[in-house]
């Protein structure tokens, strides 16, 4: 399972037209499932995220997260995450998980960040979605854990 997070001002999510997802401060993560992927590591993304000290404090020191500034997560799933660029010129998507099996498995992880108590807005999963947002940074992590 691989995550794209990126801390936000603000992000939103556009599905023919209409906002179906948006946040003011907080992450916006774009998640990729992989076959083999399991809800452990869903969970385990989940409280890495809502742990992972991206935000600064009042030193300007990446020391607070997102708990502590009390920031929400907008969730987007993102099958092209699992793409393989090394060969030839058009990505294989051999690794990625099925789509129910994908479905699943993003749905497990917005319901653990949801356990932490964080407040989240989501995508919907294999729409065609438009995805807006102002990086405040700008900061960008990639997280990824391995079956």
């Amino acid at each position: 399972m691989k995550a794209v997070i990126q801390r936000v001002s603000s992000a939103s999510v556009t599905v023919d037209g209409t906002v179906v997802g948006e946040i003011s401060r907080g992450l916006l993560v774009l998640l990729g499932v992989e076959k083999g992927d399991q809800q452990a590591q869903a969970d385990w993304l989940a409280e890495k995220i809502a742990t992972l000290r991206v935000f600064e404090d009042d030193n300007g020191k990446m020391n607070r997260s997102l708990m502590d500034v009390g920031g929400a997560v907008l969730a987007v799933s993102q099958f092209t995450l699992a793409g393989n660029c090394t060969k030839g010129r058009r990505p294989s998507f051999d690794t990625a998980a099925p789509p129910d099996i994908g479905k699943l498995r993003y749905e497990q992880f917005v319901t653990a960040l949801r356990q932490l108590q964080l407040p989240v807005a989501t995508g919907i999963f294999q729409a065609d979605m438009q995805v807006a947002l102002v990086n405040d940074g700008p900061v960008t992590f990639i997280l990824e854990k391995s079956p």
